[in-house]
């Protein structure tokens, strides 16, 4: 299968890439959460040979994307929102299968709501319809033991590849995810992380820039406006965006459709691969529920 890593420039930054598959099939473009190693290869593999193209990217300041200063970001969440739109545009692809996890399924829920044109359906992972900081009332709030756990840990050197990838694996075990896999994912993106400055490092592995952006002003609330096919996919023992966070999006997207996933955390396992790949390439049912 055809695989290229390169760097594009959309929306005057750079965005590193990475394009399984088919440059003349339709596009499936996957926002990072915030690096592009959040979306499993075996997914973009699957995705491919259903017959797409699937492009995964990185968001600013983190991977082969642009790095300017992830503590102070210049940009704010309707940028990132831009780039996609931008990206889709250059690559070709409009209008495209947009999709996004975790953070990046931030980014993606403001894309459709200021571009719907660049975009022909929308997928969302392990995500929420409010910015990071304290969610609304009626959304259920990272669990605090496990977010106890996760963030009383001395952190690691981190100009040591090491360091951390074990830092990684003993946070993947606390989430409920794979630690290997969470270990071999952190060796990766410490690779591709531009230079070895702890900031930027830290960045790239906690994605700690997207806490610093400006996220105003609210999009919950204008999430009825969203006509795009929907495709909302959540984890039941997700401890980060714990599953009512997705179950709230699904109802307040008019007919968008939810897949829960049974005994998946915060990132996808290859496990689910098969499943989820077939919700994405699938037509969009409406009003429908599937809790597998």
């Amino acid at each position: 299968m055809k695989r290229t890593s390169l760097t594009v420039r959309a929306n005057e930054t750079v965005l590193g890439i990475e394009s399984f598959g088919d440059d003349d099939a339709p596009l499936i473009l996957l926002v990072g959460g915030t690096t592009m190693l959040s979306w499993p290869d075996a997914l973009c593999a699957r995705l491919a040979a259903g017959g797409r193209r699937v492009v995964r990217y990185d968001l600013r300041d983190s991977g082969a994307s642009t790095t300017a200063d992830p503590e102070a970001p210049a940009y704010t969440l309707r940028d990132l929102a831009a780039d996609a739109a931008a990206l889709t545009e250059v690559l070709g692809g409009e209008p495209a299968h947009l999709a996004g996890i975790g953070v990046g399924g931030m980014v993606a829920q403001v894309a459709a709501l200021d571009h719907p044109a660049a975009f022909s359906a929308l997928t969302l992972i392990g995500t929420r319809a409010v910015a990071p900081g304290p969610p609304d009332a009626d959304l259920p709030d990272h669990d605090q033991a496990t977010m106890g756990r996760l963030f009383s840990r001395p952190m690691p050197a981190w100009s040591d590849r090491e360091a951390v990838a074990d830092f990684a694996a003993e946070g993947a075990e606390i989430l409920g995810d794979d630690p290997v896999a969470a270990r071999a994912i952190a060796a990766r993106i410490w690779d591709r992380t531009p230079g070895t400055a702890p900031q930027v490092q830290m960045a790239n592995q906690l994605g700690m820039v997207f806490s610093r952006l400006d996220c105003t002003p609210r999009w919950r609330e204008r999430l009825p406006e969203i006509t795009l096919p929907t495709l909302v996919v959540h984890g039941d023992r997700d401890r980060f965006f714990p599953a009512g966070n997705g179950e709230a999006i699904a109802r307040e997207i008019p007919g968008a459709r939810l897949l829960v996933l049974k005994e998946a955390a915060t990132a996808l396992p290859d496990k689910v691969t098969e499943e989820v790949a077939e919700a994405m390439l699938g037509a969009h049912s409406r009003d429908t529920t599937e809790d597998r």
